[in-house]
């Protein structure tokens, strides 16, 4: 493994090139390494991770729910494999009852929000992969880069950070066993709400996300993404890659099925007990579930810092903000993060008199972080918010919630440019 030549937390960045350290080597630090490499050829980038370089991440099953803009900069980065997702035509939600049913807004029936990407003008809403099936060709594309570019990309795998912290002079000192200084730290490192460190906005909705796959009948719709707002919480379905056995295709969705902990009794269902209950929670349309799988609960609570930036180091994904995943646009988020801050970076450097050494990094880096910080804040708070009243009205049991739930999925559903407006967010985040 190529190693940086060392560098001495007292030395000038004066006419040196960018140096650039990542924290974490998942989906948003993985994509910001390979973003900063392609568009930033000057900077020095390391890559930091706990995880030792040879351990394989391919078979890791945890499902990734990606939408259109963070497929399309993952096409654009070349590590997108369109063989191991499936893509999402439709989106569908509804309200399990009780809920409206008024045929003032054109049908007796459940109200029901129905995106489609034929609707929008797109081939797909986003697609469904697992995590190792991202993060492999990812890690895999990062190493063969810092191959080809041994003097200015480096990767520490097996090397878990244990600090960060700011020098006087500008710059960061990140220490992985060998304390280096660096002009910018990322930290991209993510983890589960329950496992973090509590940020500066925090909320424990006290519920539970039991996941897992379940199969589905062959004449299920193909490619649909199902919402269902129950009673207890959000149930969703999201669709994956058929999985061929002995030659016999089975169709296969991801599970999310929200409960409160203080009515959790999933536990103590057996898998037949669960598929039942599912069976009754979702809407007809989904078909008859064939089986399930063991399902493995997290707890949900929304843990956010106020800014991305703190000095000379930032926070992107995860690492910024965990949150319910009702909307399902956590990772989503990250990989907006990752792009807004290498293109502000890029920005700054342009601007700076062209060439490729600098004396004044610092004001540079500056700049490009007041820019990140101003141009996510729309994206980042209206997601955030929006997450944590939907997430927060399942624990409310007004009596005519469920109405109104159902009056304002109707009204969307009535209203083409509003839902024209939703849905383009949900596909790129808002912009």
């Amino acid at each position: 493994m190529p190693k940086p030549n060392p560098v001495s937390v007292n030395s000038s960045p004066t006419s040196t090139p960018l140096s650039l350290a990542i924290v974490g080597a998942g989906p948003a630090g993985l994509a910001l390494a390979l973003l900063a490499a392609q568009l930033l050829p000057q900077a020095r980038i390391s890559l930091f991770d706990a995880r030792p370089l040879d351990r394989d991440v391919s078979g890791d099953p945890r499902t990734l729910a990606l939408a259109l803009g963070s497929v399309q900069l993952l096409q654009r980065l070349g590590v997108w494999d369109a063989a191991h997702a499936q893509a999402i035509a439709q989106v569908r939600v509804s309200q399990a009852p009780p809920t409206l049913q008024h045929p003032v807004f054109g049908s007796s029936q459940e109200p029901e929000v129905l995106i489609s990407a034929a609707e929008q003008g797109v081939a797909q809403l986003g697609a469904v992969l697992s995590y190792g099936q991202l993060v492999a060709p990812m890690q895999a594309a990062w190493q063969a880069r810092v191959e080809r570019e041994p003097q200015r990309l480096f990767s520490h795998f097996g090397a878990p950070v244990q600090g960060i912290k700011p020098l006087a002079d500008a710059g960061v000192e990140v220490d992985a066993g060998i304390a280096e200084r660096f002009d910018l730290a990322v930290v991209a490192e993510g983890g589960v709400f329950s496992d973090q460190a509590r940020k500066a906005i925090t909320h424990d909705y006290q519920q539970n996300a039991w996941v897992g796959t379940v199969t589905l009948a062959d004449d299920s719709p193909a490619g649909v993404a199902y919402e269902r707002f129950t009673r207890n919480g959000p149930l969703a379905l999201l669709p994956l890659k058929p999985l061929t056995t002995n030659g016999q295709s089975q169709r296969r969705a991801a599970l999310v099925w929200c409960m409160p902990k203080s009515e959790d009794e999933v536990a103590g269902l057996s898998d037949a007990q669960r598929l039942l209950v599912i069976q009754h929670l979702l809407p007809a349309s989904v078909g008859q579930l064939q089986a399930i799988s063991p399902l493995k609960c997290f707890a949900l609570g929304l843990n956010a810092e106020r800014t991305l930036v703190d000095g000379c180091t930032v926070r992107i994904g995860n690492a910024a903000q965990t949150l319910h995943p009702v909307a399902g646009q956590g990772l989503n988020l990250g990989l907006r993060d990752a792009y807004a801050l290498v293109e502000a970076l890029r920005s700054a450097t342009n601007s700076s008199s062209g060439d490729s050494q600098t004396s004044n990094w610092a004001s540079l880096v500056q700049t490009a972080l007041r820019q990140v910080e101003w141009n996510r804040a729309p994206d980042r708070w209206t997601t955030i918010a929006a997450t944590d009243f939907l997430a927060k009205t399942f624990a409310w049991r007004w009596p005519g919630l469920p109405l109104a739930r159902g009056l304002a999925l109707a009204a969307l559903q009535a209203l083409p440019p509003l839902k024209r407006t939703v849905a383009r967010s949900m596909m790129f985040g808002r912009r």
